[in-house]
């Protein structure tokens, strides 16, 4: 981990998020993302060597626990801390219970509660609209929101979550136009950090939540599954904007 700090270091970002949180079983076994909750001081150290590793600021995003008998994020919020993180997101629930059920906010609560916190507490899970989080955000008294998946294929939901909380402004969901020209720089993106072939083929899961809502829109979303071929992608987003231009969602 220190190695990938040092390596991360070098795109100059603001800080180092270390993800303590993914529940997916491919990355659990290897004790990683939410697999090293099964193992604290492993966590803890880990933590504080990257700390110690760089200049930048780290903060740490996890869950409440390993499973239900293990919730012990109170202390991992403090040894964190310790150990001098500088912002911590919690999500509402353990690595068992992957996304199932609702998020509970209420150990995220404590965790800003307790007196011996001073970080910025961050919540996370459920968030789904800009209401939703700002009633969160009150509710818990947390410093901020975390989303993570009501923004895949919705990137716009954080300028809307922004504009309500900020101005109390509700923004309409962008026009079609907007969408597919989100998804070409999301293509083109993928493409330069991955390469042509595993950037075409990481894009593939997206397309259905980007075009999700409209109408008799699988026949599009299959031939976007199923070609390599990059210039035939783009001419098929092309044919859905002239097809969909206009349309409300």
């Amino acid at each position: 981990m220190v190695e990938s700090a040092r390596i991360v270091e070098q795109a100059n970002p603001n800080l180092i998020d270390i993800n303590y949180g993914c529940p997916v079983n491919k990355v659990v076994c290897k004790m990683a993302g939410a697999g090293i909750l099964q193992d604290i001081p492993k966590m803890v150290r880990l933590t504080e060597q990257v700390v110690k590793a760089t200049k930048l600021p780290v903060t740490v995003k996890t869950r409440l626990g390993w499973d239900e008998q293990t919730k012990n994020i109170v202390e991992v919020a403090e040894r964190l801390q310790d150990i001098g993180i500088q912002a911590l997101s919690i999500h509402g629930r353990t690595r068992k219970q992957m996304y199932k059920g609702e998020a509970d906010w209420a150990l995220t609560a404590e965790v800003k509660n307790n007196p011996r916190m001073h970080i910025p507490i961050f919540g996370n899970g459920d968030i789904d609209s800009p209401q939703k989080a700002l009633e969160y955000k009150n509710r818990y008294g947390v410093d901020g929101i975390m989303i993570g998946r009501a923004a895949i294929g919705a990137p716009w939901i954080f300028n809307q979550v922004k504009a309500f909380i900020f101005k109390g402004e509700i923004l309409e969901e962008p026009p079609v136009e907007e969408k597919i020209a989100t998804v070409k720089t999301h293509l083109q993106k993928s493409i330069e950090w991955k390469g042509n072939t595993l950037g075409i083929l990481e894009m593939r899961p997206h397309y259905s939540n980007y075009l999700k809502g409209l109408p008799n829109i699988k026949p599009y979303r299959t031939r976007l599954v199923t070609t390599n071929d990059l210039d035939e992608i783009y001419s098929i987003l092309d044919e859905v904007l002239s097809e969909y231009a206009g349309i409300e969602i």
